[in-house]
């Protein structure tokens, strides 16, 4: 069987990879920023959220987008914009400025996974989701594992301007790459046959373009709200740590700036691991073996969810090798869930509205992630201590599974909207 199909999903994680080199930057120029501009730990905690709050905004549009216009279209657009936002970072004279930057990035940074998303629906059968879904998921993952120390040591020897600088040239050159590279299946003259008909197993791939379910109906679906639910609980804690957690290891337990850099990659490679082993590879494989697809995807969803209450055992860990296991056991667990919340909008929704149920999902999660930055800044300045941000946490991660348990139950498909009578 020709391999074409994975071309695509390495390219999807490259830029998922890229990306997230933008959204790391922040949290690694957090000391430089406050030399610079003076902010508080507060005004970090806007500042870390203000990516997510455009990020949010844009994500049923995006969706309702993707829908219309498809993924080639769009993500050159997105990505040209996320570049453009990085060199407007590391040039701008004032804190306004850099708001503003941060801003840009999450517009163009908003189609990425719901198109990834619409992107392995088009590209892969049901049985290979998982596994080509966790190559784009786990690069989330792997850029925080070595984008940290990587832009940390660059910062260091160089200025956090050109820290920023470097990430745009790195996201242009993506884009020049996803312009020549990716086509719809139905579009690429290079896809033999056997492999078109090989993805057109699932009748979610290569199928006719149907008319797009409305944002209304999509909303009051059960399964998309727990799914919805569920997510914003795996991101609230993923933003946590992403945004804070370089400060938490420097602040609360005393090390310094450089060896908390390169302590931040620990629990990222292992959040790695068991994205792509447990969330993707495992995932595929009991299903070929025969198990049955919904338990299978549900089982992992919730015992992964489950491991993410591990952060609590970071509250009270008072040396770096205790708050670095909790934290791997957490991270680990939730983004073993991971690819498989971002494989179910194409399991559960026609091909015509993937893009939009994605959006649907981008938007809970962003909305933690606008949350979690500015939630945790305030809880931090107000209690000296991290144990009241690490609580919160859990808290949610009990309603997100419930949400996952009660409300979106079987994985399979929704109903189709009902058509007016002609």
């Amino acid at each position: 069987m020709p391999r074409r199909r994975w071309r695509i999903a390495w390219l999807l994680g490259l830029g998922v990879l890229v990306n997230y080199f933008d959204r790391v930057n922040l949290a690694v120029s957090h000391a430089a920023l406050y030399t610079t501009f003076g902010i508080s730990t507060v005004a970090f905690g806007y500042l870390s959220g203000a990516y997510n709050w455009t990020y949010a905004l844009c994500q049923l549009p995006v969706g309702v987008l993707l829908d219309k216009f498809g993924i080639r279209r769009v993500g050159r657009v997105s990505i040209f914009l996320w570049s453009i936002a990085s060199f407007a970072a590391a040039i701008t004279p004032g804190l306004g400025g850099f708001f503003a930057a941060r801003l840009l990035l999450g517009v163009g940074e908003a189609p990425t996974f719901p198109a990834n998303a619409k992107a392995i629906g088009y590209w892969f059968p049901q049985g290979e989701r998982s596994f080509a879904t966790s190559i784009f998921d786990s690069a989330a993952k792997f850029a925080s594992a070595i984008g940290v120390p990587l832009l940390g040591l660059l910062l260091l020897k160089i200025g956090w301007r050109w820290s920023f600088a470097a990430t745009g040239i790195i996201s242009l050159g993506y884009f020049l790459l996803f312009w020549k590279i990716y086509r719809d299946p139905q579009d690429d003259p290079d896809l033999s046959a056997v492999e078109r008909e090989y993805i057109a197993e699932s009748p979610q791939t290569l199928a006719a373009a149907l008319k797009p379910d409305s944002l209304t109906y999509l909303l009051r679906q059960r399964k998309v709200l727990g799914l919805a639910l569920g997510s914003g609980s795996y991101n609230y804690v993923f933003y946590l740590l992403l945004t804070w957690l370089p400060s938490y290891l420097s602040s609360a337990l005393h090390i310094d700036l450089m060896h908390s850099f390169l302590y931040t990659g620990v629990p990222w490679l292992f959040a790695t691991f068991t994205d792509m082993l447990v969330g993707g590879w495992l995932v595929d494989a009991l299903i070929k073996r025969g198990g049955n697809p919904s338990r299978v995807r549900k089982i992992i969803l919730v015992c992964g969810t489950a491991f993410g209450l591990g952060i609590l055992g970071a509250a009270h860990a008072h040396t770096p090798l205790r708050a670095l296991l909790w934290i791997s056991i957490s991270i680990g667990g939730l983004s073993a869930a991971a690819p498989v919340v971002w494989s179910i909008p194409s399991l559960i929704a026609p091909r015509s509205s993937v893009g939009s149920v994605g959006g649907i999902l981008n938007l809970s999660n962003q909305l933690s992630g606008i949350a979690a930055p500015i939630i945790t800044g305030y809880l931090v300045a107000a209690h000296q201590s991290y144990a009241w941000a690490f609580g919160v946490a859990f808290i949610y991660l009990l309603i997100g599974i419930a949400a996952y348990i009660f409300l979106l139950g079987r994985i399979e498909p929704i109903p189709p909207e009902p058509q007016p009578a002609t």
